[in-house]
Parts: structure tokens; C-alpha cells; sequence
């Protein structure tokens, strides 16, 4: 991190290295009300103190960062509606069961479930806190600085006010990692290997966000000629980072501790993880049947497709327990007209339609 105030941060974190338990996270954020930034008085501890989720070390770059808290909190329910929509059809969807630990116990378990949820919170950090950036809503950063890419064609404008991806990156990367970090774990225990693994994914996250980052342009010229172009740096829309996310959920690597307190693949036929990857070093629960040991909420009650051969088919989703059938009543909006100038009138149509839920 560049800058006095982020080198103070950083020294801050170091100091900390007293292991903290999980039973809450930054996630909680995302579901308890925070107080715009105006409102904040700088240096204010009461402020963070009473924010629930942050460990000793979220706390003091709380105190540094107050203003950043609100998109922070954005950023959080971001990935958490993003996690629901990539998960919606699958046995373990992505639900939320309070306001503190967010999704329960499930994480405690370091499957690939809890690696997509890491990444994808992290890149929803990411994202929030560029966008303020560029909107003029922190102190510490304003537009994007990013070179000129060397491929844009010479006539094009550059310097357009971009997403401050570099920011929003380092920023990301010293608070949400920060958890982790001040844990002082055994070399080559379970904890160490969970911690690392959150690391990874941590990081995997941040990379999506940056990788899918693009040069935007607009024209500028009589009647639209486009004669002349400006161009900067944009965010990817937050759905195609989730996308990204599930297709590394889908790939992501096995791994287990080393002796040396290092990450290694289960199985060496495969290739070693990049930064880019999502790991995990337990097995996933089958989320089937409601467990309040690892806490799988189960699928009993859950919709499910009967036409499907996927995992919303109800076969699958139902783990073979069968599915019940009823019916219900849908009301769409249909015939709709354009009329001028300039409004579209539909009418309210009614349909009932089967649906199936899993027993």
C-alpha cells in the first residue's frame, strides 16, 4: 500500500499476532445498518468498536478508514446476492442464517463452498471500493491513475475518470486479509491450512476483478461522427466476476499442509493452483439432510425442476428422497403495447402452473 497513512495501517496489522476466533466476520457488515461517512468523526473509536464482525486488526484500519466501512458493507451484500444467484440451483445455495456469522457454520468446514464464498467477497471489496473511488466518495483516492495502454490507437483521448482498481485492490487486500493474517498459527496444523487457504482465495478473488477490468471509450463528435474518442478504465459488471469465481469453484484444486507449513496438491498428477485459483482442504458435506454440526440447512422444502438432469433436477436436489407437487398461481405482465409518446402498457395475466418441491 502506497502513502503514509496506508503504510501506518500496515505497520498496525503486523503488531497483532494473537490468534481470533471466527465466529463472526467482516460479512456481518453486509447485514447491519452503517452509518454514512459524513457521519463519522474522524478518529472516533466508538464508531468501529461497535461494528460487529472485525478482528483487532479490521479495527484499527476502521479507525484509520472510517469512510470506507459504508462501501465495504456494500461490497459484502454485493458478493453475498452474487453467491445466492451463482448458487440458486444447487443443494447448497448460498443461504444467510444470521447477522453475524452470515452463512453459520458451514464455513467453519474449508470446503470449496467456503473458497467461492472467500473469493467472492473479497472481489465484491474490490469492486465497491474502486467504484467510490472514482465517484469521489473517500478522501484517500479519487480516479483511476492507471498508464495508458499501449495498444489504444494515438488519436484516442485517455484520461477519463476510471475505477480506481488499484486502490480498491490494495485496499481489499489489507483489510480482508487481515483476519488472517495476525492469526500465529502451528506450522503444518489444520489452522495454519485453513489460513492459508483463505489467503489464496482471498487473493483469487482480487485477481477476477482486476483481470475482467476493461478500457471503456466514448465518442465525441458533430452528430455522433465519433471524430474523437476518450477512453479509461471500467469494472466488469459484478455478474461476469461471478462467473468467473464458478468456473474456478468448478476447477478448484485439493490441497493439504505440508510439514514445511505450506499448501501441496492432494494429488500431484494435477497442476499447482496459481493466484488466479480457488483451493480447498476438506471434503464437501452432501447438504442433503439439515446437520447442525457442519451446518448444512439441507434441501428439504427446496424447489426443484422435474424436467431437469442437473443439479435443480429434483433427483439430485431432492438426494433421492422423492418431491411433492403442487400448484400455484403465477401473474405476469403480458400484451404489452407501446403507446406514444412514450410509455408501455401490459396487461396482468394469471397462470397456474406445477411446481415441485424436494420431501
Amino acid at each position: 500500500m502506497t502513502g503514509p497513512r496506508l503504510a501506518l495501517a500496515a505497520a498496525l496489522l503486523c503488531s497483532c499476532t494473537s490468534p481470533v476466533a471466527d465466529a463472526n466476520s467482516w460479512w456481518s457488515l453486509a447485514m447491519n445498518p452503517i452509518q454514512r461517512p459524513e457521519m463519522y468523526i474522524i478518529g472516533a473509536q466508538p464508531v468501529c468498536s461497535q461494528l460487529p464482525g472485525l478482528s483487532p486488526g479490521q479495527r484499527k484500519l476502521c479507525q484509520l478508514y472510517q469512510e470506507h466501512m459504508v462501501f465495504i458493507g456494500e461490497g459484502a451484500r454485493s458478493a453475498i446476492k452474487e453467491c445466492q444467484y451463482q448458487f440458486r440451483q444447487r443443494r447448497w445455495n448460498c443461504s444467510t442464517v444470521d447477522n453475524t456469522s452470515v452463512f453459520g457454520r458451514v464455513m467453519k468446514i474449508g470446503s470449496r463452498e467456503t473458497a467461492f464464498t472467500y473469493a467472492v467477497s473479497a472481489a465484491g471489496v474490490v469492486n465497491a471500493i474502486s467504484r467510490a473511488c472514482r465517484e469521489g466518495e473517500l478522501s484517500s483516492c479519487g480516479c483511476s491513475r492507471t498508464a495508458r495502454p499501449k495498444d489504444l490507437p494515438r488519436d484516442w483521448l485517455w484520461g477519463g475518470c476510471g475505477d480506481n482498481i488499484e486502490y480498491g485492490y490494495r485496499f481489499a487486500k489489507e483489510f480482508v486479509d487481515a483476519k488472517e493474517r495476525e492469526k500465529n498459527y502451528v506450522r503444518g496444523s489444520e489452522e495454519q491450512a485453513r489460513m492459508l487457504m483463505n489467503l489464496q482465495n482471498n487473493e483469487a478473488g482480487r485477481r477476477a476483478v482486476y483481470k475482467l477490468a476493461d478500457v471503456a471509450c466514448k465518442c465525441h463528435g458533430v452528430s455522433g461522427s465519433c471524430s474523437l474518442k476518450t477512453c479509461w478504465l471500467q469494472l466488469a459488471d459484478f455478474r461476469k466476476v461471478g462467473d468467473l469465481l464458478k468456473e474456478k469453484y468448478d476447477s478448484a484444486a485439493a490441497m493439504r499442509i505440508s510439514r514445511k507449513g505450506k499448501l501441496e496438491l492432494v494429488n500431484n498428477r494435477f497442476n499447482m493452483p496459481t493466484q488466479e485459483d480457488l483451493v480447498y482442504v476438506d471434503p464437501s458435506p452432501d447438504y442433503c439432510l439439515r446437520n447442525e454440526t457442519t451446518g448444512s440447512l439441507g434441501t428439504q422444502g427446496r424447489l426443484c425442476n422435474k424436467t431437469s438432469e442437473g443439479m435443480d433436477g429434483c433427483e439430485l436436489m431432492c438426494c433421492g428422497r422423492g418431491y411433492d407437487q403442487f400448484k400455484s398461481v403465477q401473474v405476469e405482465r403480458c400484451h404489452c403495447k407501446f403507446h406514444w409518446c412514450c410509455y408501455v402498457k401490459c396487461k396482468k395475466c394469471t397462470e397456474i402452473v406445477d411446481q415441485y418441491v424436494c420431501k
